[in-house]
């Protein structure tokens, strides 16, 4: 006779009923197949007591109680939203027994490294693919794939409703507020989108990111995090001319001070392997020292991405066995990654007329010292002039006539020698 696993589910949303779909309709029997256990679902922990069609020999209930009740658990799929209860109840399952397969990445941020330690006490496993990156195998391949490889850079489009919305800018020449409410009418965005929006979201995956290659994470108050309220579709446009589009990137790296981490929009070249990671999608890049750049793209959220990481993580529990130990990894910034990243940035100057742009290039001429411009771009959108040029320097310490914005480059594919074209009147 078959064994039987014994799982329940810590929430009924978008991830627990995508979870809830896999084991019991989609891939029951390919699961089987693999583990060569059932799986049964016991118990679902729901948020608020309605009609739902579900089997009568699982137990639904608002009450934790109930679910601790069940004379078997094996596997708890927490997806709740939030630190508390969840970092709560997630105790309390591995004081049980329990291994614990997480989507929560609020609580990984801020809790992760001590429930981590807390699992390896008991013998247990937290696992939490589904909270980074979705459905790509972006932990797995870091914890398992690359233990000997040093990681220099890890950088990535960690958020795949703030991809959709530059994408359909861009594409479609549609301001920011028509792309929100598009994704939140396709269901890309919640109705209170600011998570995703402000960066506070790919913010938590990268603090889970730093936790698990360097066990640590930096100081979240020195963290730059700027969202993409603020992008306009002239500055899109000009970064095209440029050859450049604008993703919001969370970028991870060890330099001297300490670990150096930021999310904000970012231009990158043509040459960079996140230049056509568009819609939904997420995308990472990962420098090592040994095997290279190496680049996983992949559906970043919904249903069945998440289902997908959530099922493959109790596929690889049940195949390990044995939790693994922390291991210490080998990541730095050598010295040759230091001389690659001089930083390089695009400023975006909203315009009257031609006379004040020459005036605003006499006087960054006048400050040559300050500032070197690459290459630079005048450009009429809309029945307004635009001037933007790409530059290295401290811009924001010349006094210059005229408001503007400004953005960083990521240096990984930028060619410099390619940056000598010059569009003007």
């Amino acid at each position: 006779m078959m064994k039987t696993v014994k799982v329940v589910l810590l929430g009924f949303g978008t991830v627990g009923s995508g979870v809830y779909d896999t084991i019991l309709h989609t891939h029951q029997e390919k699961l089987e197949k693999v583990i060569g256990k059932k799986v049964e679902i016991v118990g679902i922990l729901v948020k608020s007591e309605k009609e739902r069609q579900l089997p009568r020999n699982i137990i639904v209930t608002t009450k934790i109680d109930e679910i601790l009740a069940l004379p078997k658990i094996d596997y708890v799929f927490e997806a709740i939203v939030g630190i508390e209860p969840a970092y709560s109840y997630t105790k309390l399952f591995l004081d049980r027994g329990c291994h614990v397969i997480s989507a929560n990445k609020e609580l990984l941020a801020n809790r992760g490294e001590e429930l981590m330690e807390y699992a390896l006490n008991k013998g247990k496993f937290l696992t939490f693919e589904a909270a980074v990156a979705g459905g790509i195998p972006l932990l797995r391949t870091i914890i398992q794939l690359l233990q000997v490889n040093g990681i220099l850079v890890l950088e990535g489009i960690l958020n795949g409703t703030s991809n959709y919305i530059l994408s359909k800018m861009r594409n479609e020449k549609l301001s920011f507020g028509e792309c929100l409410q598009e994704a939140q009418q396709l269901g890309y965005a919640e109705a209170n989108p600011e998570s995703d929006i402000s960066g506070r979201d790919a913010f938590y995956k990268q603090m889970i990111l730093s936790s698990l290659i360097y066990h640590e994470q930096p100081d979240w108050e020195k963290v730059e995090r700027i969202g993409i309220e603020q992008v306009a579709l002239e500055d899109l446009a000009l970064g095209e001319v440029h050859g450049l589009r604008l993703k919001l990137l969370a970028s991870l790296k060890r330099v001297d001070e300490g670990i150096k981490a930021t999310v904000k929009p970012t231009f990158v070249s043509s040459e960079h392997p996140l230049y056509n990671v568009e819609g939904v999608d997420n995308g990472i890049v990962i420098k090592t020292d040994l095997v290279g750049t190496l680049m996983l793209q992949g559906p970043g959220a919904g249903s069945k991405a998440t289902a997908s990481a959530m099922i493959e993580d109790l596929v690889q529990i049940e195949q390990q066995k044995q939790p693994l130990q922390k291991v210490h990894r080998y990541s730095y910034q050598n010295q040759n990654e230091k001389e690659n990243n001089a930083s390089i940035q695009l400023a975006v100057f909203p315009l009257q007329n031609k006379e004040e742009w020459l005036r605003l290039k006499a006087v960054i001429n006048e400050n040559s010292k300050h500032v070197n411009i690459l290459q630079e771009v005048v450009k009429e959108l809309g029945g307004s002039i635009y001037g933007s040029f790409l530059y290295e320097g401290e811009l924001e310490s010349v006094k210059l006539p005229v408001l503007y914005k400004r953005y960083p480059v990521s240096p990984i594919g930028l060619k410099r020698d390619q940056l000598n074209v010059v569009n003007s009147f």
